[in-house]
């Protein structure tokens, strides 16, 4: 199993190129089932998750193929995947396959938009209520699906077809955005959506669904309004850059001090976190390029934040500004309010010499900590990125283990860390 080692106390200066996102990624894929006809995508990031949901996919009957990097490319623009799921042969996504990524549950509702029911795991084996599954079924419920759950499996039937309604969520939830959109695409008449998520990883769904041929306005608002088509066509489309890795690589920036150049990164997709960052002490330039981050080495100023759906803070986001702030001149608060139980990290960030206090949802941070590497094990994909955030400012060596999480969600990291001057590198035992 892979390690990766970094010895702290190096600035970063020079480029980083940031990937297509993640997060947007794998539900473009999953709308490949939508459509008899091909579905191309640019920029699809080279990440353990794009190759376990090509194989989920594969299931269902969808040929895939991918033309990857060139020779003599300049800068690491991912992957084109082409997804043709002209016959779908199998409605059942079993669970030793779901199991490894909650976003493969989101297969549910094209399968039963197009086909009429589906068969699919509860992700991870979870409880309805834990996380907001129950949402998802919801909305299907709400454009006619019938649901059950049979020994851990969401059986989804619609025999004549969805039909378009009002789905109004009683809170903010991308999964269940992204499954009423894909779910009312393809029902009869017009679907309304409530209080929907506004995060631009649905902004991007929505625009790759129109140029399929769907009739959709309001993406990116609280109120997005579907009406249904009879079928889908295939296209081609860009994944958007990843706002997460682009502000990951920013607070690294922050705080190990230097100057880089986010390549590709839009602002307009992380300004929450780019605002917290300039109220830190960081110099925050956007520019036709990127966005571009400086440090030069003066101390860190606290800063509060709360975790919050788009625009707000994101939480996908919140691990690695605490490691950042372990370095402020003072103490500050963040707190966690949209998913429970993710301060997993606290205990491994306390290894390196952290001190941080938990009170329910809230982290109380004091800033000024005298890091120092120690062996680390990554508990999931964010917590994980944290530990590599502070042992960057951390005197000696930090071992980072089980970094499968890493490989997740950042492609390539120890390069692109490497090739501005961080002194990291991955390790595999043997």
């Amino acid at each position: 199993m892979d390690r990766i080692r970094i010895v702290g106390g190096q600035k970063l200066n020079g480029s980083i190129a940031i990937s297509g996102a993640k997060n947007a990624a794998l539900p473009l894929m999953i709308a490949s089932l939508l459509s008899r006809d091909t579905l191309t995508l640019h920029g699809v990031p080279r990440l353990s998750d794009v190759r376990l949901l090509m194989r989920i996919l594969g299931n269902h009957g969808v040929d895939a193929a991918i033309s990857g990097k060139r020779a003599g490319q300049a800068f690491d623009n991912g992957d084109t995947i082409t997804l043709s799921a002209r016959d779908i042969v199998d409605t059942t996504a079993p669970y030793e396959l779901v199991a490894k990524m909650r976003a493969s549950f989101w297969v549910l509702a094209p399968l039963v938009a197009r086909m009429g029911e589906a068969r699919v795991s509860l992700p991870g084996g979870c409880a309805i209520g834990t996380r907001p599954v129950d949402l998802l079924l919801m909305a299907l419920e709400r454009l006619g699906t019938q649901i059950e759950i049979d020994a851990g499996y969401v059986v989804a039937k619609a025999p004549k077809g969805l039909i378009g309604n009002r789905i109004h969520f009683p809170k903010v939830t991308v999964g269940g955005t992204h499954t009423a959109l894909m779910g009312a695409v393809l029902a009869r008449g017009e679907s309304v959506i409530e209080n929907a998520a506004r995060e631009p990883e649905i902004t991007d769904l929505a625009d790759c669904l129109i140029k399929m041929g769907a009739k959709i306005e309001g993406a990116g608002t609280s109120t997005i309004r579907v009406e249904g088509v009879t079928s889908l066509t295939g296209a081609h489309h860009t994944v958007l850059p990843d706002r997460i890795e682009a502000g990951t690589y920013a607070m690294a920036v922050a705080m190990a001090g230097g100057d880089v150049l986010l390549e590709h990164a839009r602002a307009d997709l992380f300004q929450s976190a780019l605002d917290s960052l300039t109220a830190s002490g960081a110099e925050i330039i956007a520019t036709n390029e990127g966005v571009r981050v400086k440090r030069n080495g003066a101390g860190l100023r606290p800063v509060h934040v709360t975790t919050e759906p788009f625009p707000g803070f994101p939480t996908d986001l919140q691990a690695q500004f605490m490691a950042l702030m372990l370095k402020a001149n003072g103490t500050s608060h963040i707190r966690e309010t949209i998913f429970e139980n993710r301060f997993m990290h606290v205990q491994e960030l306390a290894r390196l010499g952290a001190k941080i206090k938990l009170d329910g949802d809230l982290a109380i941070v004091e800033g000024n900590a005298a890091l120092k590497g120690a062996p680390v094990m990554a508990t999931d994909l964010r917590a994980s990125v944290s530990l590599v955030i502070a042992a960057l400012a951390a005197e000696g060596e930090t071992m980072i283990h089980r970094v499968y999480h890493l490989d997740r969600g950042f492609e390539a990291l120890e390069q692109k860390l490497g090739r501005c001057g961080a002194e990291i590198e991955r390790v595999s035992e043997r």
